[in-house]
């Protein structure tokens, strides 16, 4: 009998009664709760991003927070039978995602995520088979539910291939092969230069597209995709602009124009299928969020800046993928910076190489500047405060949305470009709490759930598994 897997979102619980499946969850930051029933046969897992709500009043999603969402969880198990002296708990996560800084340690998510849980399962009876949280690694909690084992592996470490098969190129075979990539459709530049003018009609966007095939059967088949589609099916551009409206419209247009080239990409910082494209869909919708909440850069064009930030990984992906075991070794062992690693082993990082890929497909400065400095937006410019932006989406996601790709970021001047944009240390909890939920939930192709296993509402309220 073939076992499926399921992989629990942040921010959700699943629980399932004895059968073939594997559930899931990668983490870094956040913390993962298994609990299995000896007696009963059932269990589940629990991801959660933070300790407690921000807000106490009006909780919309209680199962992201360790202080509502153990006690649903619980509650829900028990309701399927399960008894608090038969359950085991596995706890994971909780970790200092690399590279690290005094930033981290007083932060301290994590940690305080882990301490909460526990505080509430040892009230509550239930037994600590096994705790591993902190340290330095993200990891994937698993439980088996048709026999209730749990296990809890770093992540990425399956990918390793002998030494003697890395061939490292050189910088110049890696800039030849830049100019030989197709360059982006000339209807998404003409949408971006729209866009950044702030002044754009949408009938002229879709005058635009109209004169693309390609990107018109692009853009309606991501309108009727999970990702967009409210399960109505749309025909025409005029039809996805009244249905869907001038906002959704546009960021499926880019969407549509860049989709192909993270296709394109093989598994090099991806660590499951997917993930560069996921990662990068993420902080789309991230950068978005946070540019509305701080009022400092235009929503659309955080939402391309996101899309786009890490472009040049497209370019240099085949050669990480075929040197993995020196980056993986370099970025998640040593805990060294990205683009470090990237230099000393291929002479040039993503930042680099995605700018000269702005250069070469005349992308707007705004962009080209974010591309350049979003690791480190110190950089003043009128553009700083979109890299600014961009660059807490890519730290967040790092550490709150992991198993996607192998980059780490640091939060050494973290302090400081919260301060350029108003805010705070104290506002970090804030911004993990803005999220979107459709970030978390993301599900790469490697990511298949149980066929038929629930609805939309039962996703969000973490019902059971089981069909």
């Amino acid at each position: 009998m073939n076992t499926r897997r399921y992989h629990v979102s942040a921010g959700t619980f699943q629980t399932s009664t004895r059968q073939p499946l594997l559930l899931q969850a990668y983490l870094g930051t956040c913390v993962g709760l298994a609990i299995h029933c000896r007696d009963t046969g059932c269990g589940g897992i629990l991801h959660l991003l933070l300790p407690e709500p921000i807000v106490k009043t009006n909780v919309t999603n209680p199962e992201k927070y360790a202080a509502t969402g153990v006690p649903l969880f619980l509650d829900a198990l028990m309701a399927m039978g399960a008894r608090p002296e038969s359950m085991a708990a596995t706890l994971a996560g909780g970790a200092l995602v690399g590279p690290l800084s005094s930033q981290d340690l007083s932060l301290d998510i994590g940690g305080r995520t882990a301490e909460t849980t526990l505080d509430i399962l040892k009230k509550r009876g239930i037994e600590i088979a096994q705790s591993e949280t902190g340290g330095f690694f993200t990891c994937c909690l698993s439980l088996d539910t048709a026999v209730g084992q749990c296990t809890i592996e770093p992540v990425g470490q399956s990918k390793h291939v002998p030494l003697a098969d890395i061939k490292i190129p050189q910088t110049e075979e890696i800039l030849a092969s830049m100019a030989g990539l197709r360059p982006i459709p000339q209807v998404a530049l003409k949408v971006l230069r729209l866009i950044e003018d702030q002044g754009y009609s949408i009938d002229r966007v879709a005058e635009e597209i109209r004169q693309d095939q390609v990107i018109t059967a692009r853009t309606l088949g991501l309108a009727n995709s999970a990702l967009f589609s409210k399960k109505r099916t749309i025909e025409t551009l005029d039809h996805a602009l009244v249905y869907l409206g001038q906002e959704q419209m546009v960021k499926l247009v880019l969407l549509a124009a860049v989709e192909s080239y993270f296709e394109q990409s093989g598994m090099g910082y991806s660590l499951c299928k997917g993930g560069l494209y996921h990662h990068a869909l993420g902080c789309a919708r991230l950068a978005e969020v946070l540019a509305a909440r701080t009022g400092r850069a235009e929503p659309h064009m955080a939402y391309t800046a996101g899309l786009l930030h890490d472009i040049g990984k497209v370019v240099l992906d085949q050669y990480v993928a075929a040197a993995y075991p020196l980056f993986y070794r370099q970025a998640l062992v040593k805990q060294n910076d990205m683009r470090t690693v990237e230099r000393q082993t291929l002479g040039i990082d993503h930042t680099e190489a995605g700018h000269l890929l702005a250069r070469q497909w005349s992308l707007p400065d705004s962009l080209a500047h974010v591309i350049r400095y979003h690791h480190h937006p110190d950089r003043e410019s009128a553009c700083q405060p979109l890299s600014i932006i961009v660059y807490l989406a890519d730290l967040l996601l790092s550490r709150f949305r992991v198993g996607l790709e192998l980059e780490r970021l640091d939060t050494r001047t973290l302090q400081t470009q919260l301060a350029a944009i108003d805010l705070e240390m104290e506002n970090f909890a804030d911004l993990v709490d803005l999220i979107p939920g459709s970030v978390l939930e993301a599900n790469p192709a490697e990511w298949t759930p149980p066929a038929g296993n629930h609805n939309e509402k039962d996703k969000h309220q973490g019902r059971e598994a089981h069909q």
